[in-house]
């Protein structure tokens, strides 16, 4: 971890493409234990992090919205994002207000589909009353995750809002690379959950050989590299070093033939389920 001599981390932000600004590098809460929560994540706000990013899915939204509570700092310097759960997209109103409600805020910064289910048929449907939420000024952002090329086209063809943002598995041995474009071609943000590839990314030699180049970790490379990329991206770690770690890795600068080596671990292996197939409630 950084002494207090070491300046403080500097964030880089992103703008949406509604103007609303979000920290480039955040705090991830997906597998943290509810009543593990309210610690991991009152750390990471001590460590310097503003982006904190939930899902009702997770179980954990109030232990994050007691740590913000007990964390002192102003609303306003905060980033919260949550995810309506993949059973309540016939209800994402009385969703919303529940996520609310456990985060203990006013409004949220963004808010997410979390999976398409295109077996339901229903995420168009839920996407109108998120824009509802969204005119209302409830959320200042809203967008999808694990929406999939077609699931994006459907949307937009019946949207008035386009997405701020689509949050996707993506890391370096699993790319998404034209699903990432496409979404950039509308204007969609990319943000990458599993940025690690869940750790197992790590143990790659070109990872190992530029973590020595920068004296940095190979951790600290990828989320580099993410964050060269454009992607917004949120580790998940419940050590306080490890936290203070990631964070660090926003100073890390990779040049253009850097970021093409860490490319060129593609395998095309997913970790985490198909959104083309995935149907789970989340219940």
């Amino acid at each position: 971890m950084t002494d207090s001599s070491t300046p403080a981390v500097v964030v880089p932000e992103l703008t949406l493409n509604n103007g609303v600004t979000i920290p480039q590098l955040g705090f991830g809460v997906f597998q943290i234990p509810p009543e593990e929560t309210r610690v991991a994540v009152g750390q990471a706000l001590a460590t310097g992090y503003r982006h904190i990013d939930t899902a009702a899915a997770y179980r954990n939204e109030s232990g994050v919205g007691a740590a913000i509570a007990e964390s002192g700092l102003p609303r306003e310097d905060l980033f919260i994002t949550t995810k309506l759960r993949n059973g309540e997209q016939s209800s994402p109103r009385a969703a919303f207000e529940a996520s609310r409600k456990a985060l203990g805020i006013d409004w949220i910064d963004l808010y997410l589909i979390h999976w398409p289910v295109p077996s339901l048929g229903l995420f168009t449907q839920a996407w109108k009353e998120l824009e509802s939420l969204y005119a209302q000024g409830l959320v200042r952002a809203i967008g999808v995750s694990n929406f999939l090329p077609d699931h994006l086209d459907e949307l937009l063809a019946t949207s008035t809002v386009v997405p701020a943002v689509n949050q996707i598995e993506a890391h370096p041995t699993f790319q998404q690379r034209a699903l990432a474009q496409k979404s950039r071609s509308h204007g969609i943000a990319v943000q990458a959950y599993s940025p690690l590839g869940q750790g197992k990314d790590l143990d790659s030699g070109v990872l190992a050989e530029l973590a020595q180049v920068h004296g940095a970790t190979p951790a600290q490379i990828v989320l580099a590299w993410h964050l060269g990329l454009g992607n917004i991206v949120i580790p998940k770690t419940v050590t306080p070093a490890r936290m203070a770690e990631n964070l660090a890795a926003a100073r890390i600068q990779l040049s253009d033939a850097e970021l093409a080596l860490v490319s060129e671990l593609e395998t095309g292996e997913r970790i985490g389920a198909d959104p083309a197939v995935a149907a789970f409630t989340q219940m």
